[in-house]
């Protein structure tokens, strides 16, 4: 079985000159080389985006047709009653021909995450993996790359991940065939995040591992930048949501009262992270998405990290301030109204605790992470209501209104919430 252990090995592409074929190692990808047939020089292209080969040939599309597969030609997709994309068999048969994965026993549906990105769990004689097929919009072939890449260095230094398993011809990490992209993984056993201190604190080490780990890391991919904190797309949100909440939740004069106070407690929020220097503090690859939806746990230890979509430069506070605060809000049953204004503070210790086992926090680090957080909380919570008006089945208002409250329980305590990461 051939894993990926790198995005290429070596890629192979035509001379725009006189056409011939030029085949050089993955690092000359991007730079300039001269043709050995013509001397031409040319630029090297990335292997799977416009332009270059990738590890679909043509006469597969031409199958695909003739066997009318068209819910792999981007016409039409196969949908469950549950409204989730479905892989048709042939579809199966075709894209798993391209891996060198053994005798195939079992293949059963992994309905988790997008319904619009089909996740198949394959049981062979060689081990159990993961295939998906991304969904339109989070299939950018330069975006996927970068994740790739990430993803294959923190492999080669021991990271906790699904290992990428590579094409057959190429040993390629990504599939494109049917103007679709498919990504096979290692299957990883685990149990979700059940808020056990134990598993917390492994939470937060690992988030400071990977920071550690990525400290100097340099991509041959730009990374995207900008984050929750003082977002340009929040402060538009802020101004969309009057328009989306339905009038109906609750009275005009109500709805502005509250929305002028998450408006100005996500501005002082902002203000006060620059206070502590933030502007000043070095960037780097962030995770962007640390939650425990996107961790596996065993024996209260993470066992997998998934999900680099989001990777981006930022302050590395960025990610550890979010982490915070997802592994220690609380939540509750359908009505927002009864959820807890507070966090948990003893799983708010035991994250930041657990981040300072791998890597130190700075004074101004300390400063800026309850600010953060609401920075964040208000980020995560707007934005849908902008777009929708509703956050997921709950009505804006409703859900604003809890998040209200607690932003004015984090505002009360923020200065309890530094003595606990300085150990007080």
């Amino acid at each position: 079985m051939k894993c990926a252990r790198a995005i290429l090995m070596s890629t192979t592409f035509n001379c725009r000159s006189c056409q011939g074929a030029i085949q050089v190692e993955e690092q000359s990808i991007g730079l300039q080389v001269h043709c050995p047939h013509c001397q031409a020089t040319v630029t090297v292209p990335t292997p799977g985006l416009p332009g270059a080969p990738t590890d679909s040939p043509a006469p597969l599309a031409g199958l695909a047709n003739s066997v009318g597969l068209s819910n792999v030609t981007g016409q039409s997709a196969l949908v469950g009653p549950d409204g989730r994309d479905l892989y048709g068999t042939s579809e199966l048969a075709i894209v798993l021909s391209n891996y060198d994965l053994g005798v195939i026993k079992r293949i059963h549906p992994f309905n988790r995450g997008s319904r619009k990105a089909p996740k198949a769990v394959l049981e062979t004689d060689t081990g159990r993996y993961l295939l998906k097929r991304r969904a339109r919009g989070k299939d950018d072939p330069y975006k996927v790359a970068l994740a790739h890449t990430l993803q294959l260095f923190l492999v080669s230094r021991q990271f906790p991940l699904p290992h990428l398993i590579g094409t057959r011809r190429e040993n390629n990490s990504m599939l494109q065939l049917f103007d679709y992209l498919y990504e096979v993984f290692e299957y990883i056993s685990g149990q979700p995040y059940e808020g056990n201190l134990d598993a917390t604190f492994d939470a937060g080490r690992v988030l400071g591992l990977y920071h550690k780990l990525l400290l100097d890391f340099q991509s041959p991919y730009v990374p995207a930048t900008g984050s929750y904190h003082d977002s340009a797309q929040v402060k538009h949100a802020l101004s969309v949501v009057p328009k989306q909440i339905d009038k109906g939740q609750v009275d005009g004069e109500e709805a502005g009262e509250l929305l002028g106070f998450i408006s100005q407690s996500y501005s002082q929020a902002a203000q006060a992270a620059k206070a502590a220097g933030m502007d000043e503090w070095p960037m780097q690859i962030v995770h962007a998405d640390w939650h425990p939806g996107n961790m596996l746990f065993l024996n209260n230890r993470v066992v997998a990290v998934i999900d680099y979509d989001s990777t981006r430069i930022q302050q590395r506070v960025t990610d550890l301030a979010n982490g915070a605060l997802q592994f220690s809000i609380l939540g509750g049953a359908d009505d927002p109204a009864n959820w807890p204004d507070y966090l948990d503070e003893t799983r708010f210790k035991r994250f930041v605790r657990g981040y300072e086992a791998a890597t130190p926090i700075s004074e101004g680090e300390i400063v800026a992470i309850p600010h953060l957080m609401i920075e964040a909380l208000i980020a995560e919570a707007v934005l849908p209501v902008a777009a929708t008006g509703s956050f997921g089945r709950i009505k804006g208002y409703l859900f604003l209104n809890t998040i209200a409250r607690k932003v004015k329980w984090i505002q009360s305590h923020a200065d309890q919430l530094m003595e606990a990461i300085r150990g007080g």
